[in-house]
């Protein structure tokens, strides 16, 4: 059964069946009183908006992963995914380099986001134009894991071994795993039709609503 949210401008909370959510912790913690009677009904990826807004959402990161070659349609997907991620105030990490790299911090940068780029090279230099916080790591692929577990939620726009990688790594450290396009099929991995579905399952996510 879904959680009914509400959120108060008030008193800066989101409400729910399970109490109050603590949007540092990111967990639902029992609340003494009612809601607030300014509360209104929200919708997951509203109630992550209004949060990241009032400046109280930790920004855990949503990395976003896919091939420095990527196809046209693949860096339209990534850029409207960079576009949503920024409108929702969500904290973007990605490798930094170039295809779906470059799209997604793109239309990030482009919606007021501050895109970080986990660079595989020794200079910071190396990350692409749209990414805001470089950080260069000298390890090469090897920082394929640190994506991985640094993030909270991964999402795939298409990709080949090193997309794959970072799939399989997300798996094992418990992440939820989105695709989205032609993505490779990863049991556990959860397909995605839409760029908003994609958003939607994230957010369910960092709200602690999908388990």
């Amino acid at each position: 059964m879904p959680i009914s949210l509400f959120y108060s401008d008030s008193a800066k909370t989101l409400y729910g069946d399970a109490g109050y959510f603590d949007p540092w912790k990111l967990c639902w913690t029992p609340q003494a009183s009612g809601m607030p009677a300014d509360a209104f009904a929200v919708a997951p990826r509203d109630a992550v908006a209004l949060l990241a807004r009032a400046g109280l959402m930790r920004r855990v990161p949503v990395a976003v992963i896919g091939p420095r070659d990527a196809k046209p349609e693949e860096q339209a997907t990534a850029e409207a995914l960079g576009k949503g991620i920024g409108a929702l105030g969500l904290q973007l990490l990605c490798g930094g380099k170039g295809g779906v790299m470059e799209a997604v911090c793109k239309g990030c940068l482009e919606a007021g986001g501050l895109p970080i780029g986990l660079v595989p090279d020794e200079e910071w230099s190396a990350a692409n134009p749209y990414v805001a916080i470089p950080l260069a790591t000298g390890i090469g692929p090897a920082r394929n894991a640190i994506i991985a577990r640094a993030a909270e939620v991964l999402i795939a726009v298409g990709g080949g071994y090193g997309t794959l990688s970072e799939m399989a790594y997300g798996l094992h450290f418990d992440r939820l795993v989105l695709t989205l396009g032609d993505a490779p099929a990863v049991p556990g991995a959860i397909a995605c039709a839409s760029v908003e579905e994609a958003l939607d399952r994230a957010c369910q996510r960092l709200l602690r609503l999908d388990r």
